[in-house]
């Protein structure tokens, strides 16, 4: 085994308090020589069913994980990686005392903020609750917007911020605003911002492929923040609104959102765009297809290269299914303009007819019948200017393709979303900016080196649990082993899985 060159500098690191969460990539460099193109399984826990292991924050004082468990129960679940190759669930925080679901979890300091949607009724007000990782004892509630589906820490510590969905009831009677809260932590202050004011924006927003449902009582209400990273400096949040196709600006100094960047569409009619689009053809073949895609990111993740702020998203693609509205439909049930798509033969099965396609988009001349074809999200992870919104890079269909050159690629799932890329997390190794993609239907990881955000270099594909949804990289600095480790959360069997990178 090589030598680990650890500074007197990364020593007082180590020491220092705990400062983890699912999203934050500012941590203390530790100079360990590392290999990012090769990490391994060391350690594996099952802690139930599915849905049971969503999403993990790390505290670095008590070497826990705190994880998400929604399978049948309502609580954060306690695992101790004192020894990463032996995880142990020591403990439980139930929930159900706070009327609440988890959603996500973050841990800054020796605190545990934790979002909840309401159980009473999913589109009142959440709640953001608070604890201390080392004995669980409640430090402090407060009321956020309507269904928090993410939350999060500053890199400072100084706030928490969540990203409030606000999805309608089935039937669409309640269909509360989209906001983001931030919170205050010195006083617990909660600011909760609506998008109300980006109204008069929605006709130039959608020139540039923002989308805002044709059934939506209006602009503020069908908004849907989905994920949020915070800038290492802890003034600039970025927020996905995953089913809006677009990414919001957030001023943390001032408390305000001051842009939306519409995220426009992906042509899937060029070799290096090609997808498969059939899972009834009895085969994987990518090919050029006269579809477009919306981008519509799950997760978001950040890093700066040459003092230019990047955000990075795994465009997965989402559908709004409710009893009253529904955007999803397959492309053989649309009607298609004649001079635009002539072959009959498209709507078969093994062509394009299992695509699933948005419905309210598309008819570009308003007469009723589609003269472009969109589908739900890009297949791929994509880096994009922070200062700017607009694309650096683009994966094109690597994600897709280098899973069914493993084997993991689901071809039950190319009618819908591909591999469907749901995580993202950009971190600090060495001098080297390592992303990490989810695939949630492949059930992996991929890693690449986005050092120079123009041209990603791929690095490895590793298999993890069913269905992973939340990716969360220890660094060296803060690691019980002084090594660097990824655990993945995969709530289609409930595990937690830990890798580690060998020396170089």
């Amino acid at each position: 085994m090589k030598k680990l060159s650890i500074s007197l500098l990364t020593a007082l690191f180590i020491m220092a308090s705990c400062n983890n969460d699912e999203n934050s990539n500012n941590e203390p460099e530790v100079v360990v020589n590392e290999n990012p193109a090769t990490f391994k399984e060391i350690g594996s826990i099952t802690i139930g069913g599915e849905a049971a292991a969503e999403i993990s924050a790390y505290c670095e004082k008590t070497k826990r994980l705190f994880t998400v468990n929604n399978s049948g129960v309502n609580q954060i679940d306690v695992i101790d990686i004192t020894d990463p190759t032996k995880p142990m669930k020591i403990g439980k925080i139930d929930l159900a005392v706070y009327e609440g679901a988890a959603n996500s979890v973050s841990v800054f300091d020796g605190k545990l903020a934790v979002a909840l949607e309401s159980t009473a009724n999913k589109q009142a007000n959440g709640k953001v609750v608070v604890f201390n990782t080392s004995d669980y004892s409640l430090i402090k509630q407060v009321t956020v917007g309507a269904l928090p589906d993410m939350v999060t820490f500053s890199p400072d510590g100084k706030y928490i911020m969540t990203a409030n969905e606000g999805e309608p009831n089935t039937d669409y009677t309640q269909d509360p605003n989209g906001t983001i809260s931030i919170i205050e932590t010195s006083n617990y202050t909660v600011t909760t911002l609506d998008f109300a004011s980006f109204a008069s924006q929605a006709a130039t927003l959608a020139k540039d492929g923002f989308r805002i449902s044709k059934f939506a009582k209006s602009f503020a209400q069908d908004i849907e923040p989905e994920y949020i990273t915070i800038s290492d400096d802890s003034k600039t949040a970025w927020v996905t609104l995953q089913e809006n196709n677009g990414v919001a600006k957030v001023d943390l100094t001032s408390k305000t959102i001051t842009a939306i960047y519409p995220l426009g569409l992906k042509d899937y009619n060029t070799a290096e765009n090609a997808i498969d689009v059939s899972d009834l053809d009895d085969k994987i073949a990518f090919n050029p297809w006269k579809v477009k895609g919306l981008f519509m990111p799950d997760a978001i993740s950040h890093f700066s290269a040459n003092n230019v702020p990047y955000f990075v998203t795994a465009n997965e693609g989402d559908a709004r299914e409710y009893n009253a509205y529904t955007d999803i439909k397959r492309m053989k049930s649309v009607k298609l303009d004649a001079t635009a798509f002539p072959d009959a033969t498209l709507k078969l099965d093994a062509n394009l007819g299992r695509l699933n396609l948005v419905t309210d988009m598309g008819d570009t001349d308003g007469d009723g019948d589609l003269d472009e074809l969109v589908s739900f999200g890009a297949r791929s992870f994509s880096i994009w200017n922070g200062n700017t919104g607009k694309i650096v890079y683009d994966s094109k269909n690597d994600l897709d393709k280098k899973a069914h050159e493993l084997g993991l690629y689901d071809d039950k799932r190319s009618d819908d979303k591909g591999s469907e890329p749901e995580a993202v997390y950009v971190a600090k190794m060495g001098n080297q900016n390592i992303l990490f993609v989810g695939l949630e239907r492949a059930d992996a990881f991929l890693t690449y080196d986005v050092t120079n955000p123009n041209s990603p270099q791929y690095l490895q594909t590793v298999k993890t649990g069913d269905a992973p949804e939340g990716l969360l990289f220890i660094p060296a600095s803060k690691s019980p082993t002084k090594r660097s480790l990824l655990v993945v959360s995969s709530e289609g069997d409930g595990t937690v899985k830990i890798y580690q990178p060998d020396l170089k």
